[in-house]
């Protein structure tokens, strides 16, 4: 995994948090290690990729667009989408779900 010390990640964890979101750090893809830019977050780890736990969430954020991803899964799984990085380009996604930003 590349240097995570400038994603954008950790400012939407950030604002998640301060916005009162309950779980805001369940995440797809992290190293455990944090770095000094953000101690606070220190000891995530990645969420389990399986569909009851990804149907288990109100919304995915899609902040870096890894290639490891399945992203027909997530699109088969949850219901609401916020995709930063067009991740979703070509997926087949049913109407509405899919939020660009």
């Amino acid at each position: 995994m590349d240097d995570e010390r400038e994603s954008p990640s950790y400012v939407l964890l950030n604002l998640l948090k301060e916005r009162g979101a309950r779980s805001p750090i369940t995440i797809l893809m992290c190293r455990s290690s944090v770095h000094r830019e953000h101690p606070h977050w220190a000891g995530m780890r990645s969420t389990t990729w399986d569909r009851p736990t990804v149907e288990s969430f109100d919304a995915v954020i899609v902040a870096t667009n890894h290639q490891a991803v399945n992203y027909q899964e997530l699109a088969d799984w949850t219901s609401c989408i916020v995709d930063t990085r067009n991740a979703l380009a070509g997926i087949k996604t049913k109407p509405g779900q899919v939020w660009k930003a």
